[in-house]
């Protein structure tokens, strides 16, 4: 085969979490008898509504999607009060932060961000061949002095996830914006809200409304947290209308189909369902620290639909657990051996992880 550019190479490849089937074809288990609580998806699945929107798009799926997303962009800026302009599309959020390390991102220029920050943020950043700068973590968050103080002539994007996955830490937005206004003009901060919708009220922000002050400010969202679109992939980018007009020059063509498109109008017509994925994860966050808290186990306290958990040895932990019926994700390849993440789930599946983690921890003992 040909010889491959060295940084890529040099990339370890994203690990996803571990499907069911899989689990169910190397344990023997039937599939129904599996939780899988580790890739951060709503236990609720999707609105109805979103699958009657789905059902009335197969009549048209032997033609392209709207490449422009036109109803898409025109339902986001009603729901989001936002002018359609300055809003991109992705085939999930994570193809947004790509876009941007492609326009801005080549070999001798450099992005900053956390140490334990969301993993695709260094991997877009080595896919271009530029350096990333990764600024050790505070508390397991983002130290954003240290960010500021990272930033090079050569830095061009700077990453900043909020809340942050792995660790769950949430940083108010009053220190974002701070942050932010002092950034140089000629970086640009790429803020990724995937979980904004899990936040308390009181933490929530106007972000999105700051993309008119801040022309090098990007916003990202995803719908496949709590709009429970995980597997249709499909994301959001706000920024001033000139940022736009540039990342869609590199955008895919079609790169959100047409069932993602329809599904996401579905989705921002039910309030209902949203609040009610609130709801059940306010109530499963509980019941979670509440039963880590029986064991002794020590949790890094989260403001998404995850918690991170120190167990001692998170890979060890994690393959007990799969024997167990229980799926969660080790999160050594952030750095954090000694860890798991655990999504939160429905009541019943929650029980099973805190019973099946107390057996392991037991063994030990």
């Amino acid at each position: 085969m040909p010889t491959p550019l060295s940084f890529v190479s040099d990339i370890a490849p994203y690990q996803p979490g571990k499907p069911i089937d899989e689990l169910a074809r190397e344990l023997g288990f039937r599939a129904s008898e599996i939780v899988k609580l580790a890739s951060n998806e709503n236990p609720l699945g999707c609105s109805p509504k979103v699958r009657d929107a789905i059902q009335g798009e197969i009549k048209n799926i032997a033609r392209y999607p709207d490449g422009s997303g036109h109803l898409l962009k025109e339902a986001l800026g009603k729901k989001f009060q936002i002018d359609p302009v300055k809003i991109l599309l992705g085939n999930g959020s994570n193809d947004i932060l790509e876009m941007a390390s492609i326009a801005f991102l080549d070999a001798g220029l450099s992005s900053v961000y956390s140490e334990h920050c969301f993993i695709v943020n260094k991997l877009a950043t080595l896919s271009r061949g530029a350096n990333g700068i990764e600024v050790p973590a505070r508390q397991f968050g983002h130290d954003l002095d240290a960010m500021l103080m990272a930033i090079r002539a050569d830095t061009k994007v700077i990453f900043v996830s909020n809340p942050n996955n792995p660790t769950g830490t949430f940083v108010s937005p009053e220190k974002v914006r701070k942050f932010i206004e002092k950034v140089p003009k000629h970086v640009l901060v790429v803020l990724d809200e995937a979980y904004t919708e899990y936040l308390e009220e009181k933490d929530q922000s106007n972000s999105l409304s700051w993309v008119d002050e801040f022309s090098n400010l990007l916003v990202t969202r995803t719908f496949s947290k709590v709009y429970g679109l995980a597997s249709l992939r499909i994301g959001v980018g706000v920024g001033n209308k000139e940022l736009i007009e540039v990342l869609n020059r590199i955008r895919q063509p079609f790169n959100v189909s047409s069932f993602a498109q329809a599904a996401v109008v579905a989705a921002l017509a039910d309030d209902e369902f949203i609040e009610r994925s609130r709801e059940v994860n306010r109530q499963g966050m509980a019941q979670l620290v509440s039963g880590l808290k029986s064991l002794g186990v020590e949790y890094i306290p989260s403001s998404g639909n995850f918690l991170t958990i120190d167990v001692g040895d998170g890979k060890r932990v994690f393959d007990a657990l799969l024997r167990e019926g229980v799926i969660v994700r080790p999160i050594g390849g952030y750095g954090m051996p000694r860890h798991i993440r655990v999504s939160v789930g429905l009541q019943n599946e929650n029980e099973k992880f805190l019973e099946a983690l107390r057996r392991v921890l037991s063994s030990d003992r």
